[in-house]
């Protein structure tokens, strides 16, 4: 096996308060290679989004390391790309606009103006909007602003996309064009993906492999694999099996959390 585009090792993510110190999620670790898809699910609370960030050179772990091809990963690179569920585009700009925002900072590499421009009409060719490129965000429906924000990823040309529920907010048919796209995206570019959602359906449509937190404070109480074939509506079976064991996992994981709260609760008693 190649070596990893992006690796985290042992990260624990929590936050200070008044009565001392909270860990939320603890003794991640996980790698991506290129082409890959991977899946994080989990309930809310369990340092998803935290996690996305630290992944992305955002923000840093209390402990342990992120690497990015095989070098320390501590600030925001320009070949990894982060979206979030709302696309935050600025609505004085318009679509092509939108998308080639932040080309030119100090972060990204040095492009000129017809270079910047090729690659923001090629990030909207990919995505299928290159007939809008002149609307304004008022004027785009919920799957386009989707799909400008993702082409905003693209147009950086990333090794690593990181996606904090991107589609959560779309209707199912637009939903299931979004994740038909990303597939397209990552078989034509090779881009290595890492998906943060709470929809099992999707994190199955979509993965070579499903990570489910749990636990408080979170850790990773499984890891699937999915070796099977796009599209995969022919595959109900094996994905119904695979739906039950992350529920049986999951369900598993809250009753102990609220046993042990319980016992802790007597034990202060």
């Amino acid at each position: 096996m190649t070596s990893p585009v992006l690796e985290a090792n042992n990260l624990m993510l929590g936050y200070a308060d008044g009565a001392g110190w909270n860990p939320v999620l603890e003794d991640f670790s996980t790698s991506l290679q290129a082409g890959e898809i991977v899946t994080v699910l989990g309930p809310s609370g369990v340092g998803k989004s935290s996690l996305l960030r630290v992944l992305g050179g955002l923000q840093s772990p209390q402990r342990g390391d992120v690497t990015l091809f095989n070098q320390p990963h501590k600030k925001p690179h320009p070949r990894v790309a982060v979206a979030f569920q709302d696309p935050c585009l600025l609505p004085w700009l318009n679509l092509e606009q939108n998308v080639g925002f932040g080309l030119n900072f100090a972060s990204q590499p040095v492009h000129s103006t017809a270079q910047r421009k090729e690659k923001v009409a090629h990030a909207l060719e990919a995505v299928g909007l290159t007939h809008a490129r002149r609307r304004y965000p008022k004027e785009l429906s919920g799957g386009m602003a989707q799909r400008t924000a993702l082409a905003r990823c693209l147009a950086r040309e990333p090794s690593v996309l990181l996606l904090d529920e991107p589609f959560g907010a779309l209707d199912e048919v637009t939903r299931g064009e979004m994740q038909a796209l990303l597939i397209d995206i990552v078989k034509a570019r090779h881009t290595a993906v890492l998906l943060i959602t709470h929809d099992i359906d999707e994190a199955l449509q979509l993965s070579q492999r499903v990570l489910l937190l749990g636990g408080a404070p979170a850790t990773t109480l499984n890891e699937w694999s999915i070796d099977l074939p796009y599209p995969r509506d022919d595959h109900i079976e094996a994905l119904g099996l695979l739906r039950i064991d992350i529920l049986k996992t999951l369900r598993h994981s809250s009753r102990k959390v609220t046993n042990d709260l319980i016992k802790g609760d007597l034990a202060c008693a």
